[in-house]
């Protein structure tokens, strides 16, 4: 049977990528169609206050990036982090990046705010602090690409790391088998990114842009993630803890 996943949409696109792109949403169904998982989805852009009905059924949640601030005060997402912790305390399998992965940080007791380091663009690489059971292929190490200046700054109770850098401290954690975020973006593809970068260059400034671009020469692995976050969704949920 397919694996049934709701995405829950925090953004809309710049217009001039809408055409090629679509959304987050679509993104992610790309993603996760190149899986050896097979897996259907719905799409629910929360930011426009549209969700599922309270009948549906999903095997997982997941909370895409945004240009908001998770610790943002806008109502929708206020909102958001209601249901999330309506889903949390019902069992429900949770996954998020970046802005998700530092939603459900806050949402879940942790922290997350403007980092001092900066913006983190372009592709960029992180020791692995655990290997899971869901972390098949196994690698030695992570590389993703990324576009975010907040991090996760406190973990939540009972998280643990799963990625890390000298940058990006809590690039990756879980809690037991129900909660799985990443702050890179498996979704991204580099002509994507690229375009993100074009579009910023004036605001990031020539260094850390071209810093960047060049980075993209490097490979990123989204789909080995796509491949764990899948695989962590047929895990069965256990304790809440981080083992």
């Amino acid at each position: 049977m397919s694996l049934r996943i709701c995405i829950l949409e925090t953004d809309v696109l710049r217009p001039e990528l809408t055409a090629q792109y679509q959304g987050y949403g679509r993104m992610f169904e790309q993603l996760f169609s190149r899986q050896p998982i097979a897996a259907q989805f719905s799409v629910y852009n929360v930011m426009n206050g549209d969700y599922p009905a309270d009948d549906e059924v999903f095997d997982a949640y997941l909370v895409t990036g945004s240009k908001a601030d998770s610790f943002g005060s806008d109502p929708w997402i206020q909102t958001l982090k209601a249901y999330l912790l309506k889903l949390y305390a019902r069992g429900e399998k949770l996954l998020g990046v970046c802005f998700g992965h530092q939603l459900l940080a806050l949402t879940l007791g942790g922290k997350a705010e403007r980092a001092e380091q900066g913006w983190g663009v372009g592709t960029h690489r992180y020791s692995l602090a655990t290997q899971q059971p869901w972390m098949i292929p196994q690698v030695p190490e992570l590389t993703l690409l990324i576009s975010h200046q907040d991090q996760v700054t406190e973990l939540p109770e009972g998280a643990a790391v799963i990625a890390s850098s000298d940058f990006c401290p809590n690039a990756a954690y879980h809690i037991g088998d129900q909660v799985l975020c990443f702050q890179g973006h498996p979704e991204f593809v580099n002509d994507y990114s690229r375009a993100l970068l074009n579009a910023r260059q004036e605001h990031l400034g020539d260094e850390v842009y071209q810093r960047a671009i060049a980075s993209l020469a490097t490979e990123h692995q989204g789909d080995l993630v796509g491949e764990w976050m899948l695989r962590f969704i047929q895990q069965p949920v256990g304790k809440h803890d981080a083992a």
